[in-house]
């Protein structure tokens, strides 16, 4: 398999190709994550780029070193975000024509997003229900119609813009000792750690991946790249089935450590940045900030860089972030329960079976007919999650009958 050396990455050419165009984007100090870590923390916020994450460095390194012939060509790219909003920003630059491909289902809000930085240059064709279906037919086309294809991450010029991220880095923390960076079809982590590598042969490189999308994990542990079944899409910015053959090779030899977290570990991460930095990220741009938990000992009193990859968060989604949030903190409960046969029995479920910092956020009968008779779902949600099993053992003493969903993934899918 190729390695970095053998790709000849130029790291330099793509930052002075890069560098009027992209922004250098702040290395900000973070005192609360410092002082709960011991250490010295700082986010490297690629949520405040142009196109609000770092795809933009890798799709233009790639597109700017297009002939003439095939710039008039035009490009072609299948993505459900921010790499068409990268593809789409430098078609607009270069005047370039650029056909991007996505899902049916991609959010009103990312296509509006990709149009706008397009400006007039893009057409975008949405096709498929799955990135893998609207790929199959960006290819098809691109063949079709003599053009370029610009993939998101498996591809020496991708791989070499992405790693200005780690130019950037070091320009502005010379001592840096560790590095954290999220890592989805493996781009980033390829060439930012590169970099990083080739300067500093001693520094820490950690990736970091959903739990419910292990594709980097069980590459490293298969010895090569292998296709997912199934993956968990939530933190779409860094769930794919696959890694890149180039990218793998590159990082079984960078990372120092590869670690999962799970995705409502990733929801609290969001809702904190927010609240307690004015911090938005993404999913896939909290994965550096949530492994801090894992690697607490190996990071204690060094100089630690968190890679906040992206931004692009739809507002539309909070409710379910702060819903996984509460489920992953062991703050939000779901129940069936079966009320006896008594007068009274809803009312003495509330005031004796909740305690005084426990709120009822959903109540429905299940049964159509007779539904006072019957089963329902009770949301619970919690002030402290110790309160869990005071709450459990005053529905025994109260004889009500309750099954916990959250303990049932079936149940809990079909129901909730």
């Amino acid at each position: 398999m190729d390695t970095a050396a053998q790709v000849h990455l130029d790291f330099d050419g793509a930052y002075a190709r890069l560098k009027d165009v992209v922004r250098h984007t702040p290395l900000e100090y973070n005192d609360r994550l410092s002082e709960k870590y011991e250490c010295e923390i700082y986010l490297k916020r690629e949520d405040l780029q142009i196109v609000r994450s770092y795809k933009l460095r890798g799709a233009y390194n790639m597109i700017c070193r297009l002939n003439a012939e095939q710039l008039s060509r035009g490009v072609v790219c299948a993505s459900a975000g921010n790499h068409a909003q990268g593809v789409a920003f430098s078609c607009k630059k270069l005047g370039t024509k650029g056909v991007i491909f996505m899902p049916e289902i991609t959010p009103k809000q990312k296509v509006k997003q990709t149009e706008m930085f397009g400006n007039g240059n893009v057409e975008l064709v949405l096709t498929g229900d799955t990135f893998d279906d609207c790929l199959r037919e960006a290819l098809i086309y691109t063949q079709a119609h003599g053009m370029t294809f610009i993939p998101p991450f498996d591809n020496e010029q991708i791989i070499e813009g992405q790693g200005t991220v780690g130019v950037e880095i070091l320009n502005d923390l010379k001592d840096v000792e560790v590095v954290i960076m999220p890592v989805g079809g493996g781009g980033l982590a390829a060439g930012t750690g590169t970099f990083l590598r080739q300067n500093n042969p001693e520094i820490l490189l950690i990736g970091v991946e959903p739990d419910g999308a292990p594709s980097m994990v069980t590459a490293l542990k298969k010895g090569e790249p292998v296709t997912l079944d199934q993956i968990d899409r939530f933190v779409d910015g860094a769930a794919v089935k696959r890694v890149g053959e180039k990218t793998f090779s590159i990082c079984k030899d960078v990372l120092d450590d590869m670690l999962t977290v799970p995705e409502g570990k990733v929801c609290t991460t969001i809702l904190k940045l927010y609240n307690e930095d004015a911090i938005v990220v993404e999913p896939a741009g909290a994965l550096s900030v949530t492994a801090l938990d894992a690697c607490r000992e190996q990071i204690k009193g060094k100089k630690v860089v968190c890679v906040i990859s992206g931004g692009n968060n739809d507002i539309d989604r909070m409710q379910e972030i702060k819903e996984k949030s509460l489920l992953y903190e062991g703050l939000k409960h779901y129940f069936i329960v079966r009320f006896p046969q008594r007068p009274g029995a809803l009312k003495l479920f509330v005031n004796n079976v909740l305690g005084p910092g426990d709120d009822i956020t959903r109540f429905e009968f299940i049964k159509k007919n007779s539904k006072e008779n019957g089963p329902a779902l009770v949301g619970i949600e919690l002030k402290n999650a110790e309160d869990y099993p005071a709450l459990l053992q005053r529905m025994e003493e109260h004889r009500f009958e309750v099954i916990e969903l959250n303990r049932d993934q079936t149940l809990f899918e079909y129901l909730v």
